[in-house]
């Protein structure tokens, strides 16, 4: 395994320095899935674009975490469905909700099973997802926009997912109590 090197705000490369201490600031420590994009700082900042943009997105915050631990569970991302689990019930998003996206399983709430399919469909199918799931995705209250906004945090977890299977970075202690397994959604 090729040993990939977790940094801090001291000694990445420069380019990524700043954006390590704006992630200390806000999340009160640097995540080691930063630490590691921090090899590449146009990585790094591109991964951060996204997922401003995405919280930015018209997608409810129940919604947004829907996709993000859905995409993370489709691409088997164990690191990622911790943090994203871990996230979720911060946000007050019901323990049975995130239980149940960690499993793969429907969710009960209609809406929110609609971004659920529509997300593994997307990552899946990688894109290609047929006129009638989009359909049945639009028939459960969504809109286009929210199509297209799904499409972004797909992209968004497609970079960290990655990462992380490329690097193999070690789960943080903040996503201990969620730790994950790709064989619990089987």
């Amino acid at each position: 395994m090729i040993d990939f090197r977790v940094y801090d705000e001291s000694d990445a490369p420069e380019a990524a320095r700043p954006m390590l201490e704006a992630a200390k600031k806000r999340m009160g420590f640097v995540t080691t899935l930063n630490a590691v994009m921090a090899e590449s700082p146009e990585l790094l900042a591109g991964y951060n674009a996204l997922a401003e943009q995405f919280g930015r997105s018209s997608l409810s915050l129940a919604a947004k975490q829907v996709v993000l631990i859905t995409a993370s569970v489709e691409n088997g991302c164990e690191y990622c469905v911790a943090a994203h689990s871990t996230l979720a019930l911060r946000a007050h998003i019901p323990a049975e909700v995130v239980q149940a996206l960690r499993e793969g399983k429907q969710l009960p709430d209609a809406e929110l099973e609609a971004v659920r399919r529509l997300t593994q469909a997307m990552v899946a199918q990688r894109g290609s997802v047929d006129d009638a799931e989009i359909e049945a995705f639009l028939a459960a209250g969504h809109t286009r926009r929210h199509v297209l906004d799904i499409v972004l945090g797909v992209g968004m977890k497609t970079l960290s997912n990655y990462t992380n299977h490329i690097t193999h970075i070690p789960l943080d202690p903040a996503w201990q109590d969620q730790q994950w397994t790709h064989e619990q959604a089987m």
